[in-house]
């Protein structure tokens, strides 16, 4: 179910713990996230095109994997990006693993993507843990994906754009500036204040199967 409270962070980390104990593992979560943002940007194309997914190495990163993997079955080239290496977490390990045995076009830290040519790119990059300032290889991978919006691409950001902090909005310097936000179960403050409306852009609640009782936090 969507949840229409505000949580913070932390809270969000409890309720997915809570929702994982009951039975819907982490990595269930992972990929009904990564299905729910890509059918909101599917949705905005009526054909399929070139696709880049910007991934961090979280399971902000495995859920652009599983965007990625749903997309190259829908029809699109997809090209992800490894921004700072491989993941480091078991369940976007796992996702990163299914993309080898598909046409999808994996480049590594230092192969970095030419900015134009896309019709739509992902920031997956960096999730809820994110705060203070961004490091260079998240200066680099975060200036990639405004670029490639400023050469026309559809810049959807992963539950929160990368670069702005879930729990207060502020941004860091050079964070992303998305068209579209796809936040899972529940808003963040990020999604409602104001100074971070610009990067948000549009914000859309994805509903990732999280039970009721699991909000009672």
């Amino acid at each position: 179910m969507k949840n229409e409270q505000v949580v913070t962070a932390a809270q969000m980390k409890a309720i997915e713990q809570a929702a994982n104990e009951s039975g819907l593992l982490y990595i269930q979560m992972m990929e009904n996230a990564g299905r729910a943002a890509w059918a909101e940007l599917a949705g905005c194309f009526p054909q399929p095109g070139r696709l880049l997914v910007v991934a961090g190495k979280g399971n902000n990163g495995g859920d652009g994997f599983v965007m990625a993997r749903v997309a190259v079955k829908s029809g699109w080239q997809v090209t992800v990006w490894l921004a700072e290496g491989e993941p480091q977490t078991p369940d976007a390990i796992t996702n990163r693993e299914l993309l080898r045995a598909l046409p999808v076009t994996v480049l590594p830290a230092e192969q970095y993507p030419d900015p134009r040519g896309w019709n739509a790119v992902v920031d997956a990059l960096y999730g809820t843990g994110f705060h203070g300032a961004l490091r260079p290889a998240g200066q680099a991978a975060c200036g990639l994906l405004n670029q490639s919006r400023a050469a026309g691409a559809f810049l959807l950001a992963v539950d929160l754009p990368s670069g702005v902090c879930a729990d207060t909005g502020v941004a860091a310097n050079g964070a992303v500036q998305a068209d579209l936000t796809v936040a899972f179960d529940s808003r963040k403050p990020v999604h409602t204040a104001p100074e971070a409306a610009i990067f948000c852009g549009e914000v859309r609640l994805a509903d990732i199967g999280i039970p009721e009782d699991c909000h009672r936090i």
